[in-house]
């Protein structure tokens, strides 16, 4: 059993810690606040309950022994692995990292879930760049099978090698990939997402036949315009942006994208994206 740290409770962090605890580690999640954590135990709780029903032989209690919940980086103890899973603000991202890098041992790996930011550019904020790799989970983690391990060039191979290691023992598939922007899977699925949002500005299928089109065509396990209301709106635009500064036009916004956001048509987190969603 390995002590686990995940820095942010969302749906993404929810989710990592979810894996972890049915793999038989013990995680420690860290919350801006009380009412933050609240919500975190909420989520996992229910997360746990489902892979129960699904026929995980794992007693919800005894799962639940196992997670901790803090307020503070600073209350870690020494973990193995440290996740940070906050939203994709590089300042944030650089506060958690620098803040986890003085904290933690220096065999501890610091791991952030980035969908898109440089590795190496987030790696300037650590005195310890050798034990920094991406970890890139995907929505929703429970049913997703892969994460993207993301190497930079000062990251050691044996961090690498620990970050795989760690995603084969929570019963995923790792891919090894250099960082690049928006990596291997980021790059390659907003490319398809965003150009099914423009398919939509431009009239020519419903957000509905274009997913469906994707996935009985294509064997999809879901279509690209639900699956964007379930990574959220607002995190595709962002990736967008970044990814249209780093390589080029082919990556920029649609109008559509930008006025949903500014709608506040975020996706399923909102209520309503292409898709309605209860709450």
């Amino acid at each position: 059993m390995a002590k686990i740290a995940v820095i942010g409770g969302g749906r993404m962090g929810s989710g990592i810690a979810h894996a972890y605890l049915l793999a038989g580690n013990e995680v420690f999640l860290v919350e801006a606040n009380n009412d933050a954590s609240i919500a975190a135990r909420d989520r996992i709780k229910k997360l746990i309950q489902s892979s129960i029903d699904r026929g995980a032989e794992v007693l919800l209690a005894e799962v639940s022994k196992r997670l901790t919940f803090l307020t503070s980086i600073e209350e870690l103890p020494s973990c193995r692995i440290a996740i940070e899973a906050v939203p994709e603000i590089p300042s944030l991202k650089n506060d958690v990292l620098s803040r986890l890098d003085a904290v933690l041992s220096k065999d501890a790996i610091i791991a952030s879930n980035t969908s898109s930011i440089s590795i190496n550019e987030l790696a300037k904020s650590l005195k310890f760049p050798e034990r920094f790799v991406g970890m890139h989970f995907f929505n929703p983690v429970p049913a997703s099978q892969l994460v993207e391990i993301v190497f930079g060039t000062k990251t050691k191979n044996s961090t690498t090698e620990i970050a795989r290691e760690s995603v084969v023992g929570i019963n995923k598939t790792p891919i090894i990939v250099g960082d690049s922007p928006g990596f291997a899977t980021s790059r390659l699925g907003l490319v398809i997402g965003l150009e099914a949002i423009r398919m939509v500005e431009e009239g020519v299928a419903s957000a509905e036949d274009i997913d469906k089109g994707m996935v009985l065509g294509y064997k999809y396990p879901i279509g690209p315009l639900k699956l964007t209301d379930m990574v959220g709106l607002d995190v595709r635009l962002a990736i967008a942006e970044y990814l249209h500064s780093q390589l080029g036009d082919r990556f920029e916004p649609p109008a559509l994208l930008r006025k949903m956001v500014a709608e506040g048509k975020l996706g399923q987190k909102s209520g309503e994206g292409f898709y309605k969603w209860e709450k």
